[in-house]
């Protein structure tokens, strides 16, 4: 009697047929989900941040408690190579261009919330009068230049910023690395001489540094009516922390503020800021009272906006 002979398992026909179909099908769904996450990366979304509106502004806690902003007097600034502005175990902040002021701050601000009206990735066109207007600013031939001048600067500020999770892991990371590339303050403008217009571009990654609300909101009709840079600053600076209670160092805010001159005038700039921060409803109880070790800090409540 003869015994039939089977055919091995890996030489089954129909076997070899069901396994490739199977493979076919598997890279299909790979592909579709590879060209799905492509469209959705490529795909311009709206650039929303919860909090921000017309008369809200928003600043990334990093940049906001960093020196890249300063109230630095009118016709000296400093210029910048790879300078570090902050750093600490979970990020590393650093800047080259011409030191930017609070002026620029303003700019700056404003152009990122007119982001918020169009597509991320898209550039939206804005009238420079009413971009003026929108900063509380005049409208001129000097106001016209000052606005162009600032977004030049800013243009030409570039970062390189790292930020880390808790865990050590890598959040986002610009600049740091060849192959990353560095991030502007703003990406670029055009400007058309027909329509007195600005067609401004912003970096998108810059959504990606405002992500998961960590941005200080800026209440703009309070920073209009502020006289004094100072002011502006530690306006800033407040807006990154949810404590009421808050202090920093003397020698903290004289340094994040790039003043250079001596400690007592610094102090009283800044009594004349806290003034003038209280008197906006901005904080309360400002005052500045002895720290460890014979130091000196400022505190004050922080105010609900």
């Amino acid at each position: 009697m003869t015994t039939p002979t089977r055919t091995p398992f890996h030489k089954d026909a129909n076997l070899q047929r069901l396994s490739a179909a199977m493979q076919r099908a598997m890279q299909k769904a790979s592909q579709a989900m590879a060209d799905a996450a492509e469209k959705q990366a490529t795909t311009p979304t709206p650039f929303m941040l919860p909090g921000m509106n017309e008369t809200v502004r928003a600043i990334p806690n990093y940049i906001a408690r960093s020196a890249i902003f300063a109230p630095v007097r009118r016709g000296w600034r400093p210029l910048h190579d790879e300078t570090v502005f902050l750093e600490g175990s979970h990020i590393l902040l650093k800047g080259s261009g011409k030191q930017l002021s609070e002026d620029h701050a303003d700019i700056w601000m404003h152009a990122m919330y007119l982001q918020t009206t169009a597509l991320l990735g898209e550039a939206p066109v804005i009238n420079r009068a009413d971009f003026l207007r929108g900063m509380g600013r005049p409208t001129g031939g000097s106001a016209y230049e000052w606005l162009h001048e600032g977004m030049k600067d800013l243009a030409r500020f570039t970062l390189c910023i790292e930020a880390r999770r808790k865990d050590g892991s890598v959040k986002y990371s610009y600049g740091r690395h060849p192959s990353t590339r560095v991030i502007a303050m703003i990406g670029g403008f055009d400007y058309h001489d027909p329509t007195g217009s600005y067609t401004l571009y912003a970096d998108p990654r810059w959504a990606q540094i405002f992500g998961n609300r960590e941005y200080a909101l800026v209440d703009w009709a309070k920073r209009l009516q502020m006289r004094h840079d100072l002011s502006k600053s530690l306006q800033r600076l407040i807006g990154t922390s949810a404590d009421i209670q808050q202090k920093y160092s003397l020698d903290i805010l004289k340094q994040r503020a790039q003043y250079t001159g001596r400690m007592r005038d610094f102090r009283v700039t800044l009594e004349r800021s806290l003034d003038e921060l209280e008197a906006l409803k901005v904080i309360a109880e400002p005052r500045i009272e002895a720290a460890i070790r014979g130091h000196e800090q400022a505190v004050w409540t922080r105010l609900d906006r």
